[in-house]
């Protein structure tokens, strides 16, 4: 007798429907260089030593300077002495350097080379500073994919709640939500955030992925009403009720799992459409301090410096264009995947 196949989970036979949209696969492996690039940017584009052999003892200025930023180490702890500094090629016998490959820092100035095209030692040219581009382009992918990841968090998080209690509770409660949801949806969003940006004192990135997660959470919080409306009387939900379980674990932990598949989708459209507005605020001078790289403040310089840098406005636009497009594709193969309907 031949054995049946054994029965495949949901999780399996999600992947291999997505897997047949060859598009959306090619377009999450572009999202994994870049996470690459958001996590390892300061080992690809730096002007300091990966590691370092100076005067007998083996130093790792990039890892340590990882530590300054992110692990909140003191810098004198790290640095320990100035024998950090880069040693211009200058080295005794013994000493030695590995550089990452782009060996220039995203604000290392030198106007002996402004508006350099592109060229073996500057691969995508340098700006009106000096700057070389390519490492600009490296270290503004971490903002614009941090803006992205943590402006979604926020409005997901906020668009889950109240649209779990508009749809689990309905009533007032609904009518309220309800209302807060139009109201949002009166103003229009760019208008709003520049509004909002253009009277606050400082200009911060942080700043602006708050805003993005306040004002964007309207569409997540229409989807999970309407989940919750259409499974609220399921009978897993009617027996939850009745076994006495408290409201909070009925929503969180029973109802909560079996609506989130319009918000994944959702997510993954508001990464795209996060890292746009980031783009269109800094091209606009609205979005990160101007000593911070990133894709928008790059075409924003580049007004000045057409048609003779086209380079300033080539390579960050496309860095914009291939980003949110691979984005929209996993975005539509997850859809696809999650409701092979929706497709047909």
């Amino acid at each position: 007798m031949s054995q049946m196949a054994p029965a495949r989970t949901y999780r399996q036979i999600v992947g291999s429907q997505f897997k047949k949209n060859k598009l959306a696969v090619l377009s999450l492996h572009v999202i994994y260089v870049l996470l690459f690039i958001f996590i390892f940017a300061d080992f690809l584009a730096n002007d300091k030593p990966i590691v370092m052999r100076y005067q007998g003892s083996t130093y790792f200025p990039v890892f340590r300077e990882y530590g300054v930023k992110y692990l909140g180490m003191n810098w004198q702890d790290a640095f320990k002495s100035q024998q950090f500094k880069i040693l211009e090629d200058k080295y005794g016998e013994g000493d030695w350097a590995i550089y990452p490959v782009i060996p220039y820092s995203s604000t290392e100035y030198n106007l002996k080379v402004k508006m350099q095209p592109p060229s073996m030692s500057h691969v995508f040219g340098t700006d009106e500073l000096g700057r070389d581009v390519l490492s600009q382009m490296i270290h503004g992918a971490r903002v614009s994919l941090l803006v992205g990841f943590v402006a979604v968090a926020i409005y997901v998080f906020i668009g889950v709640i109240l649209g779990a209690l508009a749809g689990f509770y309905g009533g007032i409660i609904d009518i309220v939500i309800q209302r807060m949801i139009e109201i949002m949806i009166t103003f229009p969003r760019m208008f709003l955030i520049i509004t909002i940006v253009a009277v606050m004192e400082t200009q911060s990135i942080i700043n602006i992925m708050i805003i993005l997660g306040l004002t964007g959470w309207t569409g997540v919080a229409r989807f999970t009403r309407g989940e919750f409306l259409k499974v609220k009387n399921e009978d897993y939900v009617v027996a939850a009720k009745a076994l006495g379980y408290r409201d909070f674990r009925t929503i969180f932990r029973h109802v909560l799992p079996n609506t989130l598949t319009p918000v994944l989708v959702t997510a993954t459209f508001g990464v795209a459409a996060a890292i746009l507005i980031e783009s269109g605020l800094s091209f606009l001078g609205f979005g990160a301090p101007p000593e911070q790289a990133t894709w928008g403040s790059l075409l924003s310089s580049a007004r000045d410096t057409l048609p003779t840098g086209w380079w300033l406005t080539t390579f960050p636009g496309l860095a914009i264009f291939i980003t949110v497009t691979v984005y929209n594709l996993v975005g539509e193969g997850l859809r696809d995947a999650l409701d092979p309907r929706l497709k047909q």
